[in-house]
């Protein structure tokens, strides 16, 4: 892996259930929301209304068992959703899912399909190591508040993903900052799709972002990282 990815002690003594996989690829063709990509976040969210059943996204036990580690470091899941949950509302609610970019909204139909949190970075906007860690409060992040660009910090003891320079993405995949995200001209890109086991699958999901990533752009070089974690 280009990348080094770690998990610091802290974060699985946190939720020993705690698993991801990393989908590694270069030589990707990006470019703004087409029908393609548009048809599959369509065809994301009727795979997770078969999946639910009628069930409400928090009422699944994979989002149940995120809801319990965001409250273990002291979030409130139902104010500040894991990413999966919060698409997954969006895709059973009247305005449906977001129109992003090509790449965002293939990662974004993983995410719902398999309602797995899954993320994506410009691989060439990341500095140094990727690390999931318990934040000390002091690590900047910037994002974007009233149309400016805005330094925050996490909140000392919150899970956070970050490389050298500072958080990626606060209360581990709640947010995701402006550095390091994938834009219409992103052609390198490392997806992290996270699981709290048994009720996850992310190796299924990773395994699916590959093969449409490999069809969107062909000749793209893709590599999918073992899952690391519990039942690793």
């Amino acid at each position: 892996m280009t990348f080094t990815l770690t998990v610091s002690d802290e974060v699985r003594a946190l939720a020993p259930g705690f698993t991801h996989v990393a989908v590694e690829a270069r030589r990707l063709v990006n470019g703004p929301s087409d029908t393609a990509s548009s048809a599959l976040l369509d065809e994301a969210a009727r795979r997770l209304r078969a999946r639910l059943g009628g069930l409400a996204p928090h009422e699944d036990p994979h989002m149940a068992a995120w809801r319990a580690a965001y409250t273990a470091f002291g979030a409130k899941p139902s104010r500040t959703r894991n990413s999966a949950e919060a698409l997954a509302k969006r895709a059973l609610a009247g305005g449906g899912l977001p129109r992003v970019n090509r790449l965002v909204d293939v990662y974004n139909a993983i995410s719902v399909a398999h309602l797995v949190p899954v993320g994506g970075e410009d691989a060439d906007r990341i500095k140094g190591s990727m690390r999931l860690v318990r934040a000390t409060g002091d690590e900047p992040f910037l994002t974007v508040a009233g149309g400016e660009p805005v330094v925050e910090h996490p909140d000392a003891g919150e899970v956070v993903w970050c490389d050298d320079e500072g958080v990626t993405c606060r209360r581990w995949n709640w947010r995701q900052g402006v550095r390091t995200r994938l834009t219409e001209e992103s052609t390198g890109a490392l997806f992290l799709l996270e699981a709290m086991a048994p009720h996850g699958d992310p190796v299924a999901a990773g395994a699916e972002l590959a093969e449409l990533l490999e069809k969107a752009s062909p000749g793209a070089l893709i590599t999918v990282h073992a899952p690391v974690g519990a039942g690793a």
